[in-house]
């Protein structure tokens, strides 16, 4: 599956990047152009994220609500044959959302921890 995505958001523009990495395209090339407005193509069929109860995802939302979302979109337009691969994320949404984002910052701060580490001993060594 190719996705393009296109928001006035860019918090949105780039979470979306990284929850579907792997699937990424250009809009020439994509099978479905996500967008934060309920802006309609006649060329690509479209995704609409918002807080509007006619979008097809209301914010706020998980990767595994996003993926899921998705597939029953690509199911009802039979676009795509398989659905995405969700990752072997188990339910309940929240605690998976929580897990992953608890994950992510533990890998931030080791990373900041390691570059403070290297900037005192670059700085005493001299």
């Amino acid at each position: 599956m190719k996705v393009a995505i296109q928001c006035d958001s860019p918090l949105l523009q780039r979470s979306l990047e990284l929850f579907l990495e792997g699937h990424l395209s250009s809009i020439r090339q994509c099978d479905i152009l996500i967008r934060d407005k309920d802006i309609r193509d006649e060329v690509h069929p479209t995704f609409v994220i918002g807080v509007n109860e006619s979008s097809d995802l209301i914010k706020p939302f998980s990767k595994a609500q996003l993926l899921h979302t998705l597939n029953q979109k690509f199911e009802a337009q039979k676009l795509i044959p398989a659905p995405i691969e969700e990752e072997n994320i188990p339910l309940p949404e929240e605690v998976v959302s929580f897990e992953i984002l608890e994950r992510h910052i533990d890998k931030l701060t080791r990373e900041y921890q390691s570059n403070i580490l290297k900037a005192i001993r670059a700085f005493y060594e001299k």
